[in-house]
């Protein structure tokens, strides 16, 4: 594949795309560090967006879940230096075309904890004492007044997949209500939090599910290891549920993937009633927009599957606080080229305290061969500055590098040019060098 050449530029990005209707939170902030936002409340397809971006030459897009970030966006917008996701997944975005290009994606791991946690808490009882099933009856003027399969959740099993920031936010407030907490995850941090906080761990999601009366789960698109999190849970996986006596409440809260579960096995394990209840808020596929009325939902005429329209996040307080949250990342990629959250690693952030004399920030994406880090230090020196700090971080599934750096002078277009030239050179990669950017150091 033919790759343009790298992406470079002197001095503070001023041009931004919002897409998706992030909280208008972020326009006032990116205004107040000289980035001008071109809002486009809507969802626009992969013609309107090339378009889009080639009028306005946007250097930052800011946007939620559902635009596809893919390679024919990525050719067309030299300009472009790092599309920063207003949510958590990045399934939205061809990482490793951005990679390709030098293009720096970002999202918000944090923001939203709240939000969802509560829900799934919502959820939890909801289903425990069937109150979906009792409103859809009482819409018909049926009276069923009876305690059939309607549980208190005091003292029952929680199972949590995924131990990350929201997962550990139910797991506390499910703790509040008098639950047992087990979780499964196969990160050793997270497996450390959770025995640190007496939580109980299963050592494979068949444990957990044989075991619990709800399971929660709260995974990425991939694990830790860079594998798919998809079809995580087949029937075959499911079915461990039947280990569970029938008088427990046997029910599964999906709000973190859609494709972790293949929508044909849920419906089949409910229908077997191996679950009692199921709620989902994400799918594998979904609308555009809320007048795409070409989606399905792969759940509907199944009674016992509730599902909702991805509102996990949806809140007043939630989508604010997203906006600060991102308004803060891209400021401190934009004075400094700091990176916070780079999706390229589990929550890789490159950042230090800039030291007394510094005077331009060099922020280089290469390719991680050996002879790019050289050719980068060879650069630095040959100008005639001084590194008085730097960091560098590695992301090898996508077979690149983040390198910054703290100079007391700034480079030269020359110096850049040889930078540029010896890297190719050591490598023998004419792309070698994806992205440099030299931004002066505002006291």
């Amino acid at each position: 594949m033919e790759m343009s050449p790298p992406r470079l530029w002197t001095g503070p990005f001023t041009r931004a795309l919002i897409l998706e209707d992030p909280s208008t939170v972020l326009d006032d902030n990116l205004r107040k560090m000289g980035i001008e936002p071109h809002r486009i409340d809507h969802a626009p397809d992969e013609d309107e967006l090339v378009a889009l971006l080639a009028a306005g030459r946007h250097q930052m897009i800011f946007k939620r879940s559902r635009v596809l970030i893919t390679e024919r966006v990525l050719a067309a917008s030299p300009d472009l230096a790092a599309v920063m996701l207003c949510c958590i997944g990045d399934d939205s975005v061809d990482k490793e075309a951005c990679a390709r290009h030098g293009v720096i994606v970002t999202n918000d791991p944090v923001s939203n904890g709240r939000s969802v946690a509560e829900m799934v808490i919502g959820e939890l009882i909801s289903l425990s004492r069937r109150i979906f099933d009792s409103v859809i009856e009482m819409e018909h003027s049926v009276w069923r007044k009876d305690n059939r399969a309607r549980f208190e959740v005091l003292g029952k099993r929680l199972g949590i997949v995924g131990l990350g920031n929201i997962g550990r936010q139910v797991a506390q407030l499910a703790v509040a209500l008098g639950l047992d907490v087990f979780f499964y995850d196969n990160a050793e941090i997270p497996r450390e939090v959770g025995l640190a906080m007496g939580y109980k761990v299963c050592d494979s999601l068949e444990q957990l599910i044989e075991t619990c009366d709800f399971v929660s789960v709260h995974v990425s698109a991939e694990d830790i290891h860079g594998r798919s999190n998809e079809n995580l849970f087949t029937y075959d996986v499911l079915k461990s549920f039947e280990k569970r006596p029938k008088a427990n409440p046997r029910i599964f809260i999906n709000l973190s993937r859609g494709f972790l579960v293949p929508p044909e096995d849920l419906r089949r394990a409910v229908a077997e009633e191996l679950i009692s209840y199921a709620i989902t808020d994400v799918f594998p596929e979904e609308p555009r927009s809320s007048v795409d009325k070409s989606w399905a939902n792969p759940y509907a005429g199944e009674p016992r599957i509730f599902a909702t329209p991805h509102i996990g996040a949806a809140t007043m307080e939630a989508q604010p606080r997203i906006g600060r949250y991102v308004s803060r990342t891209a400021e401190l990629f934009q004075r400094y080229g700091m990176l916070r959250n780079c999706v390229f690693a589990p929550r890789a952030t490159v950042a230090f305290e800039v030291p007394p004399g510094a005077r331009h920030m060099l922020a280089v994406v290469h390719i991680d061969k050996r002879g790019t880090k050289k050719a980068v230090d060879d650069a630095i020196f040959n100008s005639g500055a001084s590194n008085l700090r730097s960091a560098h971080v590695d992301f090898p599934k996508f077979g690149i590098a983040y390198d910054l750096s703290a100079l007391d002078t700034p480079m030269s277009a020359a110096d850049t040019a040889a930078l540029v030239a010896e890297a190719s050179q050591l490598t023998g990669d004419s792309n070698a060098i994806r992205f440099v950017r030299s931004v002066p150091v505002r006291e």
